[in-house]
């Protein structure tokens, strides 16, 4: 007999014995043996009652007390003002509970701070042990509301007549519990194992947001090998099924089938947030987590956005790792029989990090978010882009302010035509001066309005400004502050910046293996300021690739199958140097920045910053430096403090101004002027007028309204705007032109006439000057830049003309005088004094500029004695040979 034999002869009798000693009955006679029954093992049933966490349940019930009986009254000196404003002496968290069943809500949101009035002990123990207790506070939240709001506690049945007894078949509804205002607050560098699963608060700019999905929070298994189901298996951050199968018959382990139609599911989202810049260490790169979402909180956080996440620190698998390519980390060590490969050589000892006392690193930090908030609430200007919604708006953002708050702003509002000077005096009170550019950057803060024609297309309302100038003007300090005043900025600089860092970009997911869209500096930059520093310096690719965004305020995208427009609706603030280092002003504004004609149209004030010697300008410069090194913040006495005009701010901006008759003429009038100086003189070399200046005019106007906080926009609006645009764009600085050469000053070279003329006109010059303003003085010696050209334009015209070659002086002088006739009378001009500054003029042009040339009529004489014939009384006049006008180009 072999060992098996035996062992079934074994098992055969002791089944025999056993059965014989459970039963009563005698045993049956030999002659008729009673039938053997089928056997069945014998098990004593034991009865294990579960693991009670009598801590946890004592958390429960305190919790429980928690929310029925908190009371806001009994902490007066807490500074909560909560029940003086809603008048109920009940607690407020019992009654959001009992609201919950208005919006379908599911979470309770309490505040920390109220937690630890009530119990401190009960806060420290749901703070260093979230992750233990976090399910017994859900269950605490599940018990009030099947007390307080039954009906309200099952998802798929109605409440019958008896409400306290469960419904057949129903499933009960999932709560959780989201804290806030929680004084534990850690970096992203920080985080370490020593807070694994404690409530703490981190904070970040979310980068990039995953889609809602669903995820199985509670499922119902079935066997399928006996058809048992089991209810309520918890799923521990990936997919977890049963250990075993309960009937006493079934050994079942592994063939399991979901049940989805009794299962729990909740919405489900992962965002990315990156470290904030000023927890940035130097010379570190910033670091990244990803955020899990879940419920209510979803969609929550928006691409750009600065958030900050409360709940706890977890661990998960690595999933990149473990799905990534090529071999799994592992280690070799050399031994000292070294086998060689096919190539000869052998193996290079230690390849993984096993064998240096490392396991495998295929798990990461991940943070599980129970409650996010987004920004800084009183400091966000809300971004209202429906014009019938202004007033609820409006009333919105004071119901929020404190009684002191709300008498500021009437007081800063009721200033009228002061307000716009002292908001600019306050804006960036560091820099010393630039009052223009800071009205500019005020107007940019500001905004237009926002507008959608018939035909759905948006019109934008966020103004661009470039500010131009030489080195050590201020430009970058403009940026800086601009960053630190609103919430919602993003600085970087042109060079260091690729298309696909300002717009946007496809990556492919770690885990799920699918592409997504990551968010640019444009797109984290949405309904806020996007600075750009060193704008000159971009390459020319990377400047093309936000024309889109700075006009129609979206970026497209169609790549690796993803095409999708995405919204940019941010204003540009960029800062670019001259071409040479120092600006010129001899050449246009084209000629000094290295930008192309069509991102220069695009934005809507320029600003020009010189650095020019003055010693009143140096001296105070230098002064209010050394002031704010000195004595710091003391030195600094802005009108307004950062506070105020943040305000200030988000109030105008809920002002939705539209035009007035009046005002609507005169920006035709203006927009029909600025046309007319870019067909004349210069300004087509410095900057080309289109429609898109016009609509910078609208967006000016409308924002100079918000500004004194009115709906109607005003002629005086329309003129400053028109002012602004005329100082940044058209304005080139030039060098005023000299009449009075070297030549003139020693009265040599003069014709007899001439020199008698200057002569009056110096023996009159000391009555005359004392009646006259000054710039009339100056400008019988020196001539503005664009006066200069329109003249030149004239002359040059009318010598073309000429059907005999040339135009004599006296002609030429003439023809001119009568030509500007009516601008002698508007301007009440003096007649002698033109006819002198316009001889002047054709002097210039011909002895020193070369744009015409004398020739003499034929006097022997004059060349005989050495005279030119530029020095004869009446000379003919011709364009010179060298001289190429605008027109020839």
């Amino acid at each position: 007999m072999d060992s098996t034999d035996f062992v079934n002869s074994e098992h055969d009798l002791t089944s025999r014995m056993d059965a014989a000693s459970l039963t009563d009955t005698p045993r049956a006679p030999p002659e008729t043996p009673a039938p053997m029954s089928r056997y069945t093992p014998f098990e004593p049933t034991r009865q294990v009652a579960k693991v009670r966490d009598e801590t946890a349940e004592k958390i429960r019930m305190d919790f429980e007390e928690f929310i029925e009986r908190f009371d806001p009254n009994a902490f007066p000196d807490q500074g909560n003002a909560r029940s003086s404003q809603t008048g109920s002496t009940a607690s407020p968290y019992l009654q959001q509970l009992k609201m919950l069943s208005n919006y379908d809500g599911h979470t309770l949101f309490v505040d920390y701070h109220d937690l630890m009035m009530h119990d401190q002990v009960l806060a420290g123990a749901i703070e260093d042990q979230y992750y233990r207790f976090l399910p017994f506070l859900r269950r605490a939240v599940q018990n009030l509301t099947w007390k307080h709001n039954s009906h309200y506690s099952f998802i798929n049945s109605t409440m019958g007549e008896n409400s306290n007894v469960r419904p057949t078949g129903a499933m009960s509804r999932e709560f959780s519990v989201a804290f806030h205002n929680v004084p534990s607050y850690e970096g992203i560098r920080d985080l370490r194992m020593n807070r694994l699963g404690k409530l703490m608060t981190i904070s970040g700019t979310v980068t990039r947001t995953s889609e809602v999905r669903p995820e199985l929070v509670q499922g119902t298994f079935v066997c399928k090998d006996c058809g048992t189901k089991m209810d309520d298996v918890d799923q521990q951050f990936k997919y977890t099924e049963p250990l075993m199968c309960q009937s006493p018959t079934c050994g079942n382990r592994t063939n399991w089938e979901l049940n989805i139609e009794q299962s729990k599911f909740i919405d489900w989202q992962r965002v990315r947030i990156q470290e904030n810049p000023n927890e940035i260490p130097t010379g570190s790169m910033p670091r990244t987590m990803d955020v899990i979402l879940r419920g209510e909180v979803v969609e929550k956080a928006k691409a750009g956005d600065k958030a900050r996440f409360t709940g706890m620190l977890i661990v998960v698998p690595d999933v990149s790792q473990l799905r990534g390519a090529g071999t799994s980390v592992q280690s070799e060590r050399e031994t000292q029989d070294r086998n060689r490969g096919k190539d000869g050589f052998s193996n290079q000892g230690i390849t993984g990090l096993k064998a240096l006392g490392v396991g495998d690193l295929t798990y990461k930090l991940a943070f599980l978010g129970g409650m996010v908030q987004i920004g800084e609430v009183k400091n966000d200007a809300p971004i209202d882009r429906d014009p019938d919604n202004t007033d609820h708006e409006r009333q919105k953002f004071l119901d929020s302010l404190q009684q002191e708050e709300i008498d500021e702003l009437r007081d800063m509002v009721n200033m009228e035509g002061q307000i716009y000077n002292r908001l600019a005096l306050s804006i960036a009170p560091a820099v010393f001066g630039h009052h223009t550019v800071k009205q500019g950057l005020l107007l940019q803060m500001m905004g237009g309005v926002h507008k959608v024609t018939p035909e759905g297309i948006n019109l934008r309302g966020d103004i661009n400004v470039c500010i131009v100038g030489d080195p050590s003007t201020s430009k970058s300090q403009f940026l800086k502050y601009v960053c630190g005043f609103l919430p919602r900025t993003v600085y970087t600089s042109g060079k260091a910046s690729s298309a696909a860092g300002l717009t946007a970009s496809v990556v492919k997911d770690e885990e799920t293996g699918e592409f997504t869209i990551e968010a640019g500096a444009l797109m984290l930059a949405d309904n806020g300021i996007c600075a750009i520093d060193e704008f000159d310096k971009m390459d020319l690719k990377d400047q093309v690739a936000i024309h889109e965004a700075m006009e129609q305020q979206t970026i497209s995208i169609a790549k690796a199958g993803i095409q999708a427009t995405l919204n940019a609706r941010t204003s540009i603030l960029a800062a670019a140097n001259p071409v040479n280092g120092r600006y010129n002003k001899k050449l246009t504004l084209r000629q000094n920045v290295a930008m192309s004609p069509p991102i220069m149209s695009r934005f809507d004030l320029f600003f020009v910053v010189l650095d020019e010697c003055d010693e009143t300008t140096d001296y105070q410069i230098a002064r209010h430096i050394v002031n704010v090194h000195r004595y710091r913040d003391e030195a600094l006495q802005p009108q307004y403090n950062t506070e105020q005009v943040q305000r200030y701010i988000q109030y105008a901006r809920t002002f939705k101004p539209k035009l007035s008759l009046e005002a609507m003429r005169l920006l035709s009038e203006k927009y029909r002027d600025l046309r007319q100086m870019d067909s004349q003189g210069s300004g087509k070399n410095s900057y080309r007028i289109t429609v898109r200046q016009l609509e910078s005019m609208i967006r000016l106007s409308e924002a100079l309204a918000r500004v004194h906080c009115t709906d109607i926009i005003t002629e005086d609006f329309v003129k400053e705007a028109s002012r602004l645009l005329h100082s940044s764009i058209l304005t080139v600085e030039k060098d005023r032109i000299d009449l009075e050469d070297d030549t003139e000053l020693d009265g040599e070279g003069l014709t007899a006439e001439e020199a008698a003329m200057i002569d009056a006109e110096e023996s009159n010059t000391m009555e005359s000057d004392a009646a006259q303003p000054a710039s009339q003085v100056d400008r019988k010696r020196r001539m503005d830049y664009e006066e200069f050209e329109r003249a030149k334009e004239l002359l040059v015209s009318r010598v073309r003309r000429a059907e005999d070659g040339g135009v004599n002086l006296d002609d030429l002088v003439v023809w001119y005088i009568e030509t500007i006739a009516q601008d002698i009378v508007d301007q009440q001009l003096d007649l002698d004094e033109e006819e002198l500054i316009i001889r002047k003029v054709i002097r210039r042009l011909t002895r020193k500029d070369q744009v015409f040339l004398a020739i003499d009529s034929g006097s022997s004489s004059s060349a005989a004695g050495g005279v030119s014939a530029a020095d004869t009384p009446n000379p003919l006049l011709v364009i010179h040979p060298s001289y190429i006008s605008s027109e020839d180009l």
